[in-house]
């Protein structure tokens, strides 16, 4: 067997380790790089780690730390509380408020199942009291998060719009942003119908009141698998007691700082493009020194598990680069002769494998795979880069997915089973319709 070959099938079985082991499989990439780069290739040292990512490293810690104070704090629950005030009673408008606010979160740099974890309970807890279908609020959640989940200071627009600019591909993360936020809009328009939008639309709230009652158990017992950690108790993240609600939805002192502060995250990353990573890590370090008792807490919860899963396998896809597997891969591709073709199936790939693993890790792993035949300038790159990006994020709704298994088991006890084969099905069918839909809007167009 070939080099590239057994380089193609080490990561193949990280995947399927991965899947049906809760290991890390960031861990597992970094054994893989040993292997593969010091044992078989004999490589040295510096060169495996030469494709560490370092500055998406200190981005996901920086960011991750940033919301976990902002979780802590209870800001993040006094955004949800006060987009849902803003309805005035309307019941309809409930399932786009929670896509809205999960595309702002995530479009502000937190990671997609971490904006899920936040908003999921809340939703479905919403949709037991207004008699609202649970999966169609779940789905308004995933949906909202991978709609602001390629924003240019988001993890995913980061990993994309970084692979691109190293391969020398023209690249406008605007408009990667932009494509997926309203493919998702599309998709949510879609559900909200599907899942009687129109009848909630008919409702209205007869009195307004604080939120609902959470669903602990369901985020402690659902972030498990593909190498993730549990989730403590929503309420160690929030208020702490039914009886603190009132004081705890005020806007106090930190989450005016909190706000302040992941404003000027926005301002400094976006107007005047300073380092994403270290203007997360600027603010959230002085939002800890202004109160200390929240930091040991907020550097908990920093999203080690995807951090170790990101850098891991991105360490591997260099060392394979090295290795000559993605010339490799790339000959192949090309030789088929049929750019549409070859950007149909990696769209497939994309979808089907991120049905089951991480869609993160994914990213990093299939895209470079593109770039070879990319650069041949045949098919337009902004358009495939999109449509294999959207390919692979918009089936996380799979109960095999954190987001979906986040949306499963804050579902009522009586329906989980109903939401569970409800979103198979659904993953089903937005995994084979939604690479082909993406595919003929952004790809088929752009054939040069």
């Amino acid at each position: 067997m070939g080099i590239e070959l057994l380089s193609i099938g080490l990561l193949v079985a990280m995947f399927i380790i991965a899947t049906i082991q809760p290991i890390n499989m960031g861990a597992l990439a970094f054994a893989g790089a040993f292997v593969l780069g010091s044992v078989i290739l004999g490589m040295k040292t510096s060169d495996i780690f030469a494709g560490f990512p370092s500055d998406l490293f200190l981005t996901l810690v920086a960011v991750t730390y940033l919301f976990a104070i902002a979780q802590i704090n209870g800001t993040i629950d006094w955004l949800v509380e006060g987009a849902v005030r803003v309805v005035r009673g309307r019941i309809g408008l409930i399932p786009w408020v929670m896509f809205l606010v999960a595309a702002v979160i995530t479009g502000f740099g937190a990671l997609g199942p971490a904006a899920v974890a936040i908003l999921a309970p809340v939703a479905l807890s919403f949709a037991v009291q207004y008699r609202i279908h649970p999966v169609m609020m779940g789905l308004m959640v995933i949906h909202g998060a991978q709609a602001g989940g390629f924003s240019p200071i988001s993890v995913y627009g980061g990993i994309t719009n970084q692979i691109v600019a190293k391969a020398g591909l023209p690249f406008a993360p605007t408009s990667l942003f932009l494509s997926s936020f309203f493919f998702n809009l599309a998709i949510a328009v879609l559900v909200f119908f599907v899942f009687g939008g129109a009848r909630a639309m008919k409702q209205q709230l007869t009195s307004s009141g604080p939120l609902p009652e959470l669903h602990p158990e369901g985020v402690s017992a659902s972030i498990r698998g593909h190498g993730g950690t549990p989730a403590k108790p929503i309420r160690e993240h929030a208020f702490g007691t039914a009886a603190d609600t009132a004081k705890a939805l005020g806007l106090n002192n930190q989450r005016v700082t909190t706000l302040i502060g992941l404003t000027a995250l926005g301002i400094g990353a976006l107007i005047f493009k300073f380092n994403v990573g270290l203007v997360a890590m600027t603010v959230a370090v002085a939002l800890a020194l202004l109160s200390p008792t929240t930091q040991k807490a907020a550097i908990d919860k920093v999203s080690w598990s995807t951090v170790l899963l990101i850098a891991g396998i991105i360490t591997y896809v260099g060392v394979m680069e090295k290795a000559g597997t993605v010339d490799y891969v790339a000959n192949g591709i090309s030789s088929l002769g049929m750019p549409l073709l070859v950007a149909l199936l990696l769209c497939f790939t994309g979808a089907i494998v991120s049905a089951f693993a991480s869609s993160t890790a994914l990213l990093g792993a299939i895209i470079p795979l593109a770039v070879p035949f990319l650069l041949q300038g045949h098919i337009s790159a902004i358009g495939v880069v999109a449509a294999i990006a959207i390919s692979t994020t918009i089936v996380d709704t799979s109960p095999f997915s954190t987001n979906g298994a986040l949306v499963v088991a804050n579902a009522p006890d009586d329906k989980r089973e109903q939401v569970l084969r409800q979103l198979l099905i659904y993953s089903a069918l937005i995994a084979i319709v939604g690479p082909i839909v993406a595919w003929l809007v952004f790809v088929v167009p752009g054939l040069i």
